[in-house]
């Protein structure tokens, strides 16, 4: 276990600020496995820019007991095509992208394969965000669920689609921004399909 750097949450296509984290605190990084799965986080949704402003994509999860569940145990629910519909928001959205087109193919198999856990599926897509972002970070994970880890700067909580996480971040050019302006802090997607290998350069 690391004694400097940071500890941070496992999110599905995590916003830029999340991406500014890993970037400055590399490779000291810790990744929390162990807590219970808190709702209406990044753990499960993300923000991108569609013609209408924010859309937000959640993946929904199997319901569970009324324990709280570690969030290793958490399964991804299929009772609705999300899968679909994730798929056609991305398009939607980015199509007319610079880098949508080039990118595409290595993200399409997370919209058509079965995965069971939310961790799993979640971990697969921020390494594959990581080799785009060029941001060569080797994952490490927490052993063991702790209410704080002294030394490290505690992310777990701070970045959260329930509050504005403020922080720095030039505008960029996003493909709807004449309709509703610069939208900060959107999935690391929005800087990526935008400016493609120009992205470590904006973190």
């Amino acid at each position: 276990m690391i004694e400097k750097g940071a500890v941070l949450p496992m999110f599905y296509l995590p916003p830029v600020a999340y991406f500014t984290k890993l970037n400055a605190y590399q490779p000291d990084i810790v990744i929390e496995s162990q807590e219970h799965f808190p709702k209406q986080t990044y753990r499960n949704r993300a923000e991108i820019y569609s013609p209408d402003g924010i859309l937000t994509l959640t993946v929904p999860v199997v319901k569970g007991s009324k324990l709280h569940t570690p969030i290793k145990d958490v399964k991804i629910s299929y009772d609705f095509k999300w899968q679909r519909q994730h798929w056609m928001g991305l398009e939607t959205c980015y199509r007319r992208s610079a880098y949508f087109e080039y990118y595409e193919d290595d993200f399409a198999p997370f919209y058509q394969q079965h995965f069971n856990y939310l961790f799993d599926y979640n971990e697969q897509l921020l390494q594959m965000l990581l080799k785009f972002v060029k941001i060569p970070l080797p994952l490490q994970y927490t052993a063991t669920y702790e209410a704080g880890y002294p030394g490290l700067d505690d992310y777990r909580g701070a970045i959260s689609p329930k509050k504005e996480y403020i922080f720095e971040q030039k505008p960029y050019f996003q493909v709807f921004e004449e309709r509703n302006g610069f939208i900060k802090n959107l999935s690391i997607v929005d800087l990526l399909f935008n400016q493609g290998p120009q992205t470590i350069n904006y973190l």
